[in-house]
């Protein structure tokens, strides 16, 4: 299911432009409603990816089989929850969101799997954040039940890229108007017949460089257009499932910053401006968030991200073995080659981080106003 400056402040749903923003209260319809907006932009993501790139592409950029048939798998299923979301919607009697018009900046296949591993760690963290606002005992199944998936398609395509595919020991939530601000960069317009979604974007917050950082590293911020620089008391803090740590951050002037990353923070994280330090909600978040991925060292003391690892199973999912040259791609002639053709999985270096960080920077500096 998006980036994270990763630039992405970016990346992930395809809220944006669903509709205006509505001041009524949370459904469950208004929840399926958002959830469908998600998988409708990951849905089409994947089309107009396999559409772009062939297996052969793929298969050039380094990638051994079966990962291009993974790939198509990984896209059958972001299918399959639009037309479950609808389904259940229209039995609801609600009226479902339509499919959007999209704008993604990859130009060739490392760009692609980058940007597709920061959409899938959004979606995780979306559904995530959402599930607390489900009343319905089956809805909130459903969704744990896409969640989930969403999950293991975001474990898969972070090695892919060259980053540990389980960072952490608990997953990050984002809330509603967070997912916002971070999809708004993708969407380029919306059927004027979508209703409206209850939520609304925080100015973006963006990162001058997306390499991967580790902790203590000192990251510079950028806020977007809307940031208030004459607000008092800024603070910044990162999200995580037991409420936000805070950061170190250092204000240069002009909506720039310099926040320190803290302990406590792995893998894709989230990054938000509040004004004050007591709590980081809708109420007093006043960027952000951006998308950072924070290293850690393994036990051999190698970067996570470089790590040898393995992995095998359904859908003949093994891990993508990336050539030197490239950064973390999928390639496959077979969808039903051996899990164990290539079951070890190297890691794709830092060139990666340059490739998400041109094609996020792409989309998010100009949602910005940056370019």
């Amino acid at each position: 299911m998006k980036f994270t400056n990763l630039a992405l402040t970016g990346a992930a749903i395809g809220l944006a432009n669903a509709g205006p923003v509505s001041k009524r209260a949370i459904s469950d319809a208004d929840i399926l409603n958002y959830a469908l907006t998600l998988e409708h932009l990951e849905a089409s993501f994947y089309e107009e990816g396999l559409k772009n790139y062939t297996q052969e592409d793929f298969v050039k950029a380094g990638m051994k089989d079966p990962f291009y048939a993974n790939l198509k798998e990984v896209a059958s299923d972001e299918k399959d929850h639009v037309d479950f979301l609808t389904s259940a919607l229209k039995a609801a009697g609600a009226s479902p969101v339509a499919r959007c018009t999209y704008n993604f900046p990859s130009t060739d296949v490392s760009g692609f799997l980058a940007l597709a591993s920061v959409l899938e760690g959004v979606g995780v963290s979306a559904y995530l954040g959402a599930a607390a606002s489900i009343m319905s005992d089956t809805y909130l199944t459903a969704a744990g039940s896409i969640l989930t998936t969403e999950a293991r398609h975001s474990a898969y395509l972070r090695a892919a890229v060259g980053e540990v595919p389980f960072a952490q020991a608990f997953d990050n939530p984002l809330g509603l108007n967070e997912v916002y601000t971070v999809a708004s960069p993708f969407i380029a317009s919306c059927p004027s017949s979508n209703g409206m979604l209850p939520v609304k974007a925080f100015p973006a917050l963006t990162m001058s460089s997306m390499d991967a950082v580790m902790t203590g590293a000192q990251v510079d911020l950028m806020a977007g257009s809307g940031f208030n620089t004459s607000t008092s008391d800024v603070n910044a803090a990162f999200i995580t499932v037991t409420g936000p740590i805070w950061a170190p951050l250092k204000s240069m002037g002009d909506g720039k910053f310099t926040v320190t990353v803290p302990k406590g923070v792995a893998g894709q994280s989230y990054v938000v401006l509040t004004q004050g330090n007591k709590q980081a909600t809708d109420d007093n978040i006043v960027a952000g968030p951006a998308i950072v991925e924070v290293g850690k060292k393994t036990a051999m003391g190698t970067p996570s991200g470089m790590a040898a690892m393995g992995m095998g199973g359904k859908k003949n999912m093994t891990m993508p073995t990336p050539s030197k040259s490239m950064a973390g791609s999928w390639s496959s002639s077979s969808a039903t080659a051996s899990a164990s053709a290539s079951p070890i999985y190297t890691g794709a270096g830092q060139k990666m981080s340059g490739s998400i960080a041109g094609v996020v920077a792409a989309g998010v500096f100009a949602a910005a106003g940056l370019v």
